[in-house]
């Protein structure tokens, strides 16, 4: 096997995944290194939603926008099925629709469309709860992939296109573009660590100054009744005060006070309500938010009890059954939606620090890319 390569990726979730098809896009010869025998961190605990509306204004939202393109060239080449298209957004309170009707007044709201309560239920009325709501905002641009089989697929294909990938190797030690890993010496021109939340094993000096700790989330797979089907992704209210591109907005205090007042403990706990659906008919439903270095293991049911009340506010859903639970988990950071550092020569450190890889990975790795192709250390 070759041990000289222009660029090595440490890291072969979604982040580190997409800068190995942004080296290969640029006929570059590319390593991927990673721990594991399989991903098994936040890329495939998620809800494979590449999400774009409600993404922070400006950078987030352009590199949401340009991910999303990039999943729908990749998807077919590598066998990876979308299973949903578009976004709905139900105001469960006249609070929320002010705040989709600011947002559908932005840039960013260009291609959504508001719909009255009446449309709404008319349009998917199949799949909402009969309980009374304001209206609803509905997305084009957001693309839902079952992240368990899109991530192994992606990097399928990407081996399958000349990227070498080594397996249960783990990164000791980098210098002078000297890798060196349990399974040898790996030498090449560039070098990208994507550590997820991986954060002492490389540069956690250069973590530690930044102040980046963990977010551990409540996940729920949940089967519907026999024949439900969800048009496409759903969010409802809570979400409006979590995703910066709604919550920024002035109209999102108005709702903030409200749900502090109606629904404290799901504020407490981090919680809004992202639903997507799966072929096998299963929802794939959360989530929560709980921030520490170290965050406890241990899942509270009230947590799953207080999301799954949600989404039946939301969704006719009678007699759902949770079927799967598990815990999510990726780097955080408060005030950065990501970062990317460069702790020596040739080297860059890439984290995605906001739950965001799905959506945003791509576009980060073009970034990167860039940077080296034009000449910055």
């Amino acid at each position: 096997m070759s041990t000289t390569f222009d660029l090595a990726v440490v890291g072969a979730g979604i982040v580190g995944l997409a800068h190995a098809l942004s080296g290969l896009r640029r006929g570059l010869s590319v390593v991927v290194i990673d721990r594991e025998a399989e991903a098994v961190g936040a890329s495939v605990r998620n809800f494979g939603f590449v999400t774009v509306t409600g993404q922070q204004r400006g950078e987030c939202w352009r590199r949401a926008m340009r991910s999303r393109d990039i999943w729908e060239e990749v998807a077919p080449e590598a066998g990876i099925r979308v299973e949903q298209q578009g976004l709905l957004v139900v105001a469960r309170r006249p609070e929320a629709m002010a705040v989709l009707e600011a947002f559908r007044l932005t840039e960013m709201g260009e291609d959504c469309h508001l719909l009255t309560a009446e449309e709404a239920m008319r349009s998917y009325g199949a799949a909402l709860a009969d309980r009374p709501f304001a209206g609803a905002l509905y997305s084009p641009h957001e693309r839902r992939v079952e992240s368990r089989q899109a991530v192994p697929l992606l990097a399928a294909w990407l081996e399958e296109k000349g990227v070498s990938f080594r397996r249960r190797s783990l990164v000791k030690a980098l210098e002078g573009g000297l890798v060196s890993t349990t399974d040898g010496d790996i030498r090449a021109r560039h070098i990208v660590v994507c550590p997820g939340d991986d954060l002492l094993t490389l540069y956690p000096e250069v973590i530690a100054a930044l102040g980046i700790t963990r977010c551990r989330l409540h996940m729920l797979k949940v089967m519907p009744p026999d024949g439900f089907r969800l048009p496409c992704a759903v969010m409802s209210d809570l979400s409006l005060v979590r995703y910066l591109g709604y919550s920024e907005l002035p109209e999102a205090g108005a709702l903030a006070a409200r749900l502090r007042a109606e629904q404290p403990e799901a504020l407490a706990n981090g919680v809004h309500l992202i639903a997507v659906q799966g072929a096998d008919g299963g929802l794939i439903v959360g989530d929560s938010h709980h921030y520490g270095f170290s965050p406890s293991p241990f899942s509270r049911e009230a947590v799953d009890d207080i999301i799954l009340r949600e989404m039946s506010e939301v969704l006719a859903v009678p007699g759902a059954r949770v079927a799967e639970r598990w815990s999510g988990t990726y780097a955080s950071l408060p005030d950065r939606l990501m970062v990317r550092e460069a702790p020596a020569n040739g080297v860059r450190l890439v984290i995605v620090t906001s739950g965001t890889g799905a959506s945003t990975a791509f576009a980060i790795a073009e970034e990167t890319l860039d940077e080296f192709s034009g000449g910055q250390a």
